[in-house]
């Protein structure tokens, strides 16, 4: 590839960003002034069809619109959105506990918490981005106690604040998610850069997560990493035990190549380019193109009844990791594989008339879903791509080498 070429894609991702991507959300009933936070259940036009407000995105949209201000600099509409995320977070997102809510009302009234901590990670990720736009110190502390907290729950179940019934019993079977050190990992890169002080803690414990990932979850005999194992990596032959999920992997593949980056560790950089290649294998659907959602390593039939749907996100995660992947290793095998990402992904989800993408399709690749957000969807994986791609590019086309992505 040439510098024009790279220049082109850097254009357009720019582009697809600030004048597509960011109006479309900053046009939509996504900010509340009344009450603070974030409305992502929005329609194909923007407009809310459900103002309850999803607990995983007070944090991910601040996190959005802080990264925005600290990439292209601060703007007040950016500014003003990024407060009204911090202001509500810190109202309303933590239960007595410590724990924090899944769902709330739209005055930040709690409506549901889970057993997981992931609207803890999102929490994390958004105060230390956050904290990285304002220097805010006490934003910085409260991201990095949240953090102690997931990894002393991680660590050690029983030291968990929040009790409730478990999903399975572990008296009876032992189980373990490859989504907690995915977002433990990409947490600790994040609170990385926002304190630089303790860089050398946080490398360790983004190593450690990056292990897990590898030793736990991949299994080379079978060429994929399995979403659910047992305590050691034992193999389940359940549906759970047998899912793939190749979204889910190839966005470890890349936080774990943004990990060898950083440390220049090539053995992990290798496993994170295995962990792309059988994923992109495992994903790609032969028949319509673009990437299914779930399948089963023996074949056997999936539980998930989307197993077969293609989803935006998933998209945006193999786009970052093929063109991460070809930006460190010239290979290629994975120019060709961004680019059949690229054009199947804009050439099906996104919405020409209204802007920004679908979120949800059918094995075919026609619509599902006309709506542009709800509990699950909202600006951060779509964004974050358009993010991350426009930088790498600027790398490619200067000859320079990716720093870190996070």
């Amino acid at each position: 590839m040439d510098k024009a070429t790279f220049a082109s894609y850097r254009k357009f991702y720019n582009n697809q960003l600030l004048n597509d991507c960011i109006p479309f959300w900053m046009n939509s009933d996504l900010l509340d002034k009344e009450n603070g936070g974030y409305i992502t259940s929005v329609d194909r036009e923007g407009k809310a069809y459900n103002t309850d407000k999803s607990g995983w995105f007070q944090g991910r949209c601040l996190w959005t619109f802080s990264h925005l201000c600290n990439l292209y600099g601060k703007r007040p509409e950016w500014e003003e959105a990024a407060q009204l995320g911090k202001d509500f977070l810190e109202k309303y997102i933590a239960d007595e506990d410590g724990r924090m809510y899944f769902t709330l009302t739209k005055e930040g009234l709690p409506l549901r918490k889970r057993r997981y901590f992931f609207t803890e990670s999102f929490y994390v990720l958004s105060m230390a981005e956050y904290s990285i736009m304002t220097g805010d110190k006490d934003a910085l502390k409260k991201a990095e106690d949240c953090f102690e907290m997931m990894l002393s729950i991680f660590r050690d179940g029983s030291t968990d604040p929040f009790k409730i019934t478990p999903k399975s019993y572990a008296s009876t079977r032992q189980e373990r998610a490859v989504s907690y050190p995915m977002v433990l990992i990409s947490s600790a890169q994040t609170l990385r850069r926002a304190d630089p002080e303790k860089a050398e803690y946080y490398t360790k414990i983004a190593n450690e997560m990056a292990d897990i990932i590898i030793n736990i979850h991949y299994k080379p005999e079978m060429n994929c990493v399995l979403e659910t194992v047992g305590p050691n990596g034992e193999f389940i032959d359940n549906p759970a035990g047998r899912t793939i999920n190749p979204g889910h992997s190839m966005e470890n593949s890349w936080f774990l190549m943004n990990q060898a980056i950083y440390t220049g560790d090539k053995e992990l950089l290798a496993n994170a380019l295995k962990i792309l290649d059988c994923s992109l294998e495992w994903g790609w659907d032969k028949e319509f193109g673009g990437f299914i959602y779930f399948t089963d390593v023996k074949g056997r039939p999936c539980e998930q009844l989307e197993h077969d749907m293609k989803l935006w996100w998933v998209h945006n995660e193999a786009c970052i990791a093929t063109l991460l992947a070809y930006s460190i290793t010239k290979d290629e095998k994975y120019w060709k594989w961004f680019e059949k990402a690229h054009f199947y992904a804009f050439g099906h989800f996104a919405d020409k008339e209204y802007g920004e993408w679908y979120g949800y399709l059918h094995k075919d690749g026609t619509v599902s879903h006309s709506q542009k957000g709800s509990m699950w969807k909202g600006p951060f994986h779509h964004p974050r791509f358009l993010m991350c791609c426009e930088y790498i590019f600027a790398c490619l086309e200067e000859g320079k080498d990716v720093v870190t992505l996070l």
